[in-house]
């Protein structure tokens, strides 16, 4: 497994790298067979200091988990407890997709913009089709199934996740809706 480990605006020592990965290799044994990478990122907000991880699965799952406390090996062990938690809960789904699944999720290559909010309505008004791009990012869109991008959805506490629907090879959306129910977004290409 590859480990990304760095601390913003912070210095992170060799002993809390080997902490840190000695910490998630013990947890993540029990749940996930096959994790692949895990991005690991100290910072200090005020007088705590935060522990940002995220944890990519060979069946295409994305666990995150954010940890504070006044220590810094306590903000880790904050995260881990979390992402436990997590991975707890979807242990029998994480297995069943993991068995079906033999080989790692497919990653299809895609851009991804910011856009300027609009500051004054009258400039909106008068420029509606040539939004001001503020980043051009690159990004990746899974391969899933709707069952996999709902649970990769909830692991990542996104509001939204883009995925292409296996079944269909068709680009899908789910998200959550307003009444806390999950929407499913399947365009209709025959016809």
């Amino acid at each position: 497994m590859r480990y990304q480990i760095s601390g913003k605006q912070i210095d992170i020592g060799e002993a809390l790298q080997t902490h840190v990965r000695t910490e998630l290799d013990a947890m993540l044994s029990k749940y996930a067979g096959r994790p692949t990478e895990a991005n690991v990122v100290f910072s200090k907000s005020a007088h705590e200091f935060v522990c940002e991880t995220v944890v990519h699965l060979s069946t295409g799952l994305n666990a995150s988990a954010t940890g504070k406390a006044t220590e810094i090996y306590a903000a880790l062990d904050a995260s881990c407890e979390k992402m436990d938690k997590q991975l707890r809960r979807y242990k029998r789904r994480l297995k069943d997709h993991h068995k079906a699944r033999p080989n790692p999720v497919e990653l299809l290559e895609a851009g991804s913009y910011i856009l300027a909010a609009s500051e004054d309505e009258e400039d909106s008004a008068t420029t509606p089709d040539s939004p001001v791009i503020v980043a051009e990012l690159q990004t990746k869109i899974p391969s899933l199934s709707v069952g996999e991008a709902v649970m990769q959805m909830e692991l990542a506490h996104a509001p939204v996740l883009v995925f292409r629907n296996e079944k269909t090879n068709g680009i899908n959306v789910v998200y959550r809706r307003d009444d806390g129910n999950i929407g499913w977004v399947d365009p209709r290409t025959d016809g």
